[in-house]
């Protein structure tokens, strides 16, 4: 966002009241909302899913829930909006972290480290990508509206662990299956 210029100086208080009007009822339609760009809010969500403001990481899980609640994809820039606001913060991986999962009857449900429950299915997608460099795979599920979750470490594992081979369309590839869908975790000659 370096090429977009500060219009004006968003104020974090005035979002969070926003924020906890508008997810009153659930999550916000925050697709619908198309406010004016007001700038770049000094917020940056790290690889971990920590959330920083000024630098200094939002020590509030409940603040940091309500600002989850507005955010919003557009491309490869994230944005908190409002009606009426929209401002500009950094992401460095994805805004939220599947912390866990449960298997429940033959689903997989994740958590996310804001309290999102999301069933891996067909409205919600398993990925996994690799690291150019080091091959180190990138697990992710999508959480809502264009937005997903990094599968952490240990999740990642369990779920390696309650793979299988594919079979038919997916014959050559490991993967792990949700919901009645395959979801592919490395082809088998890796």
């Amino acid at each position: 966002m370096s090429d977009q210029k500060r219009v004006s100086t968003p104020d974090d208080d005035v979002l969070a009241a926003a924020a906890k009007k508008a997810s009153a009822r659930g999550l916000p339609p925050v697709e619908r909302w198309n406010p004016p760009f007001c700038g770049d809010l000094d917020m940056r969500i790290a690889a971990d899913g920590t959330w920083f403001y000024l630098g200094t990481p939002i020590g509030r899980p409940a603040l940091v829930k309500l600002f989850s609640s507005i955010l919003k994809r557009e491309g490869d820039a994230y944005f908190l909006v409002t009606p009426v606001e929209k401002v500009g913060i950094k992401v460095d991986d994805a805004p939220f972290v599947a912390v866990d999962f449960d298997r429940e009857g033959g689903r997989l449900v994740f958590q996310t480290q804001v309290g999102d429950r999301v069933p891996a299915g067909p409205d919600h997608p398993i990925r996994v990508t690799r690291d150019s460099a080091t091959e180190e795979p990138r697990p992710y599920i999508l959480v809502r509206r264009n937005l997903e979750a990094l599968i952490d470490r240990k999740s990642f594992y369990r779920l390696v662990e309650l793979g299988s081979p594919g079979t038919g369309p997916n014959a050559g590839w490991y993967g792990v299956e949700s919901a009645g869908v395959f979801f592919r975790i490395a082809p088998l000659d890796f």
